[in-house]
């Protein structure tokens, strides 16, 4: 073979490996675009939306946590630290080191702070029902330590907090009830809902109050709340959304279910926020329970899948409700970690969330911010 021959065959050769490095080098370029918006974060994709948020811990704010925060999200909120029994224990000691903590890391950088949550039957202190006899106070008395702890928590973060989830989970989940048989509604009767609104808006009349519950989108609980919303508006209390807690899964809401809820609600004049979303792999179950032996906590790629098409259709529908809802939520910053893993079933691991456990985005993550590739 002569040496003209190998020479061509040479150029030939070098041509082709030149055309496929081309293509490899267009190839990642391209994909390196379609996932550029993980160099921004949720909050850049949405910017035109509504705010991201993400509620969190003192744990959370140090490390590549905090890092993932200020490069995801642009509102927080407090998962636990600002709750009743967090935040005054005993009657008129307040523990504020935690709330001070997770409102000065968002003020630092440029994060606004959703307010979690003022009026609760649960995580509220024994104290507040007990009067110094160890019996049950009077309506007065407690409507005045309501008073007293609203008005203190509020006013210590007056312009710091730009919204607050005053009373939570008021309603009852039997639709044969109307409101909770709490020890709020035994004492005080279904005046202290009003109340906690007013006592809010006095307290800093620039927040934004909302009423905050779960389930909002299923038929029969979703027409209890809208007649307690529609009460409070008709009477003039000082309300200006509701928070959908979104604690959804594989299984619920449909799509009708959401538009339907997100439709009847703001029907009243009011604003939406989703303000504790997550996603579990898991149909609902109604009562707690301890993990079976042998039952199945794997995160399939079946289930990532689901999961992902399941995320895709809820964001569509707040992008396309973007008139009405100012701010989505994430309930947990990561499958690191969430409420899920020891609720309903103790011990069973679950992976609801938009990053992995180690902080990477799941496909659910890119199904949310490529949205304009679509």
């Amino acid at each position: 073979m002569s040496q003209a021959t190998n020479f061509s065959k040479l150029i030939r050769s070098l041509w082709v490996c030149f055309l496929l490095l081309m293509a490899i080098n267009t190839l990642a370029q391209r994909a390196k675009s379609e996932k550029s918006p993980i160099q921004k974060g949720l909050k850049d994709a949405y910017k035109k939306y509504f705010p991201i948020g993400v509620a969190v811990a003192v744990r959370n704010l140090h490390g590549d946590e905090a890092q993932l925060i200020k490069k995801q999200f642009n509102s927080i909120t407090a998962e636990n630290a600002m709750k009743m029994k967090a935040i005054q224990p005993q009657e008129g000691v307040f523990y504020w080191k935690d709330a001070d903590s997770i409102v000065s890391f968002a003020v630092k950088n440029g994060i606004k702070v959703r307010g979690h949550n003022l009026c609760w039957h649960e995580q509220t202190p024994d104290w507040i029902f007990k009067g110094d006899d160890g019996k049950e106070v009077t309506k007065a008395v407690l409507l005045q330590r309501l008073k007293t702890h609203i008005t203190t928590v509020v006013n210590r973060y007056k312009g710091k907090i730009y919204a607050w989830d005053v009373v939570n989970e008021a309603i009852d989940d039997d639709p044969n009830h109307f409101l909770r048989n709490s020890k709020w509604y035994q004492i005080c009767g279904e005046n202290y809902i009003a109340k906690a609104f007013e006592y809010a808006h006095a307290a800093d009349p620039g927040a934004k109050l909302y009423y905050n519950d779960y389930n909002t989108e299923r038929p029969e609980k979703r027409e209890q709340i809208y007649r307690l919303l529609k009460s409070l508006k008709d009477k003039g209390v000082p309300i200006d959304g509701v928070g959908l807690q979104a604690h959804w899964s594989l299984q619920e809401p449909n799509e009708d279910a959401l538009r339907s809820a997100i439709e009847r609600y703001s029907s009243l004049g009011l604003k939406i926020q989703i303000t504790e979303l997550d996603l579990s792999i898991y149909p609902w179950e109604p009562s707690k329970r301890i993990k079976r032996p042998g039952e199945s906590d794997v995160f399939t790629a079946e289930l990532e899948n689901k999961q992902a098409a399941k995320y895709a259709m809820v964001f569509k529908v707040f992008r396309e409700y973007k008139k009405v809802i100012t701010n989505v939520t994430f309930w947990n910053i990561s499958d690191r970690y969430s409420w899920l893993d020891e609720f309903p079933v103790m011990g069973r691991k679950n992976y609801p969330l938009l990053f992995d456990r180690n902080l990477q985005p799941k496909k659910a993550y890119w199904e949310v911010i490529n949205f304009k590739n679509k």
